[in-house]
């Protein structure tokens, strides 16, 4: 396999890096931690390690050193695609280099042979209540598939700990090619004719996923797909689903029990379930002031959200300091195919009256728009329009980000994580002392 081979290369190299550090600068103090900081949920503690991506207070996400816009460019496309092969974009994660259509194509194609989902999959899905929401059924069906994890079989035969990042590299291909088929029969279960569908190995990964999915504009979906899956695939290590993945995986655990716990943290209303408050909000001004407002309306809208107590959803990051790029990238794509969709001009008035509201009310640190603010509003747009199942998109595209990690926390020897805890009264006590 071309990943396999890749990262074995590149191994001596990296695992001589980690090992200076560990052991010959163990004592250099990288960061300070403070009571605020402690009793805030460990905000911006430097903590963690990883070289997949990292957010960029003023530019954001960026993929392996590549801001978004220089991603999207760079990635080799399918024929006729806008968007680049979502098998380009984990190539360049996992090996940290822009692939060539070829090393694209050749992770499309382990995706293809990996993607058949066994039968009792579904058949447990089925099983399951009719309301059960969609993240939990994700889930379930991810654990479901830890009976077939190579690392787990491996491990308990013996696996020398030089090689666990193999059999982890062979149970991510495996899970992430599954992913979408699972994705599509819970869309297909929950509000369509409840068909199982089948992978096609002559289309590319967000080919299949819209025709799995049976919208009607199949084409602009896939491009859609392949745009989603690379902009949701990694927000650095301190995310919650990141991170949830990354602590499971620390005790040895396999990929599929680590990422259902990652998908877990997915669905809190504070993380992935952002996307659908978001466009629930666009409808909502939608409604109630009869369609497309002007420009003072929507502003006078805005104060009353405020003034009731409620928050604008999808402005604002606890990291960045501008526009997400997600957000830009999103708001691009629906301007140059669908300009004219009313909840799209809304959602780009929006992006020019909220902020300034935000700024004049003074209480938010950045009030510049998250990816959130305009993701769900596309998917409104093509059809996709049941808001719970939203977050099952996002969990497709963050699987490629934390099983990119996973691989290299297994190459590396990354420790189990064992933060230690305080309590209030030894916190007092700090304070007292510092006074």
């Amino acid at each position: 396999m071309i990943l396999h081979d890749k990262i074995s290369a590149q191994l001596p190299a990296w695992r001589e890096r980690m090992k200076s550090l560990a052991k010959e600068h163990a004592d250099v103090v990288v960061d300070q931690v403070t009571v605020g900081q402690v009793v805030g949920g460990m905000r911006d503690i430097k903590s963690l390690v990883t070289d997949i991506s990292y957010v960029d207070p003023a530019e954001g996400i960026r993929f392996r050193g590549m801001s978004i816009p220089e991603v999207l460019a760079a990635l080799p496309k399918p024929d006729g695609a806008e968007m680049p092969y979502v098998g380009g974009l984990f190539y360049l994660l996992l090996i940290g280099a822009v692939p060539t259509k070829r090393q694209a194509e050749a992770v499309e194609k382990e995706w293809a042979k990996r993607a058949k989902v066994p039968a009792y999959v579904f058949k447990m899905l089925k099983a399951m209540p009719k309301d059960t929401h969609p993240m939990t059924l994700l889930s379930q069906a991810v654990l479901a598939l830890q009976n077939d994890s190579l690392f787990a079989k491996q491990y308990h035969e013996g696996i020398k700990k030089d090689a666990y990042w193999e059999p982890t590299l062979e149970d991510a291909m495996n899970l992430t090619a599954k992913l979408p088929v699972i994705a599509a029969f819970i869309y297909r279960l929950k509000y369509k004719d409840g068909g199982v569908p089948k992978y096609d190995r002559k289309l590319d990964y967000g080919a299949n996923f819209a025709r799995m999915m049976g919208v009607e504009d199949e084409k602009g979906y896939a491009d859609l797909a392949r745009l989603y899956f690379i902009l949701h695939s990694d927000h650095e290590s301190g995310n919650v689903s990141a991170h949830a993945t990354h602590l499971v995986g620390s005790t040895l655990s396999d990929a599929y029990y680590a990422f259902s716990a990652g998908l877990n943290g997915l669905a809190g209303p504070l993380h992935g379930l952002a996307n659908q408050e978001c466009l629930g909000w666009l409808i909502d001004v939608h409604k109630k002031l009869g369609g497309v407002p002007s420009r003072e309306q929507l502003y006078q809208f805005a104060w009353d959200t405020l003034n009731g107590g409620k928050v604008i959803p999808g402005y604002g990051h606890a990291v960045l300091r501008v526009p997400d790029p997600r957000f830009t990238a999103q708001m691009s794509y629906a301007k140059a195919h669908f300009p004219q969709d009313e909840l799209v001009r809304l959602a780009d008035m929006v992006f020019d009256v909220v902020p300034a509201v935000l700024k004049e009310q003074g209480k938010a640190k950045n009030p510049a728009p998250n990816v959130d603010a305009i993701s769900g509003t596309l998917q409104y747009y093509y059809g996709v329009r049941e808001f719970d199942f939203y977050t099952v998109l996002f969990g497709v595209g963050r699987g490629l980000g934390v099983m990119a990690n996973l691989v290299w926390a297994r190459a590396l020897g990354q420790p189990l994580e064992r933060p230690k805890s305080l309590s209030t009264k030894m916190l007092e006590d700090i304070v007292a002392k510092a006074g």
